[in-house]
């Protein structure tokens, strides 16, 4: 393979794979399985792509004493050396093939977020666990605000799980918030983290350096110090507008939740983000009838439409493959040298025009049924948006020709 050859390139380390856990070197099926997706949902060519498993052990022991376990029989390589190991694929990678985006998958959170935030300035870098999450759930906000006519820079959201995940999303709102008009500093203060110590404050010690933004202070709010405010009290304080829920605690989201929620705010965004089923936050039909069927609801998990008081509502689901094959293709088109904020906004209000919400029975995302359409118009906008900031390196007069005849189909010459 020439330098020219290859487009896209999955890797993982196979640490935190939804469902499984640690899955050392057998984590190369779930690289395999997302070029599919690619392929399938993007029609990125499965001949410029790669799949990579990166073994740096494992600390699965029943993999450890499988006798035909494949992959390096010791524990995960940690620390220096492991932050060594990643140097040397993105470099080597790279270098082997430069115009290829570099995507990471299924690494545990704190690595994610961390390598992201090391090469994502000098490499084209793309994490679905992370940016892939955070557009697509920017997207079901912004079909709530075409619903409700508030804009993005007015809503105060509540992240109900404020690990990597839950704030590597709010990241994404923030950034969102800025591009519709807020100040940093508004946006900041209109995200409310909630982690197992309740509401986040800034005098805590064992705040993450990434939970530090969105802090609150005691005093501002009239909070005793070392008080601790869980979920509804923390609603009182900020009057949200939309509930996050990154948690995978089931249930957290109560009658209680949901009336407090709807107490300060008509037509509410309520997201049970967690998945799967059994660590929901809470049931759209419960959400439903808890708010008088005021709630916009999406969730991370598939769930059947939903009836109540005569009326159908159609449940939206935060699918990450809506997103991050139409991203790999318009980042492909472009030959973009970095993936950047504006880019994964522009894919985010990509998919929110082919859901087009218009009251709250809506889903606030399309159907995945369409989604190699979906694909195409999300490449034309994050082109779009790699030319605006600076980091397409290749241009076309009919960006949705180029598209088009970009994507891969599965027929004979």
């Amino acid at each position: 393979l020439g330098p020219d050859d290859v487009d896209l390139i999955v890797c993982t380390d196979a640490e935190a794979i939804l469902g499984i856990g640690d899955w050392g070197v057998s984590g190369i099926q779930i690289a395999v399985g997302k070029l599919a997706l690619y392929t399938a949902g993007g029609g990125i060519d499965p001949r410029r792509c790669l799949a990579v498993s990166l073994d740096v052990g494992t600390d699965n022991e029943q993999l450890l004493q499988d006798p035909f376990y494949l992959g390096n029989r010791h524990a995960r390589r940690r620390g220096e050396e492991y932050d060594e190991f990643i140097r040397r694929y993105i470099e080597t990678a790279h270098q082997m093939f430069p115009h290829a985006i570099l995507h990471f998958e299924d690494f545990g959170p704190l690595n994610a977020r961390r390598i992201l935030h090391t090469y994502g300035d000098r490499y084209c870098v793309f994490n679905d666990d992370v940016q892939g999450t955070g557009a697509v759930v920017v997207a079901a906000v912004y079909g709530g605000c075409h619903v409700t006519g508030v804009p993005l820079r007015d809503q105060k959201v509540i992240v109900f799980g404020a690990g990597t995940a839950g704030i590597g999303v709010a990241d994404q709102i923030r950034d969102a918030m800025i591009a519709d008009g807020a100040t940093a500093e508004q946006a900041a203060s209109q995200i409310w983290p909630i982690d197992k110590q309740g509401l986040l404050f800034d005098d805590m010690d064992d705040l993450r350096d990434f939970q530090v933004p969105y802090a609150k202070n005691r005093q501002r709010l009239g909070v005793g110090a070392g008080a601790r405010v869980g979920l509804v009290d923390a609603i009182k304080l900020a009057s949200p507008t939309i509930l996050l829920g990154s948690s995978t605690v089931f249930g957290a989201f109560d009658q209680q939740v949901i009336e407090a929620m709807t107490a300060s705010c008509e037509r509410p965004m309520i997201f049970p983000l967690s998945n799967p089923t059994s660590r929901m936050e809470a049931m759209p039909a419960d959400v439903l009838r808890w708010s008088a069927g005021r709630a916009l609801i999406t969730t991370g998990t598939p769930v059947a439409p939903v009836d109540y008081d005569g009326t159908t509502y159609t449940i939206g689901q935060a699918n990450n493959v809506l997103v991050f094959p139409g991203i790999g293709l318009g980042i492909i088109v472009a030959r973009a040298r970095l993936v950047t904020p504006g880019m994964l906004q522009a894919a985010a209000r990509a998919i929110v025009r082919h859901a087009n919400p218009t009251n709250a029975s809506d889903s606030l995302l399309p159907d995945v049924r369409n989604l190699r359409d979906i694909s195409a118009a999300v490449a034309e906008a994050v082109y779009h948006a790699a030319v605006d900031d600076g980091v397409a390196t290749s241009t076309h007069p009919d960006v949705r020709q180029a598209v088009l005849d970009t994507m891969w189909r599965p027929v004979y010459d």
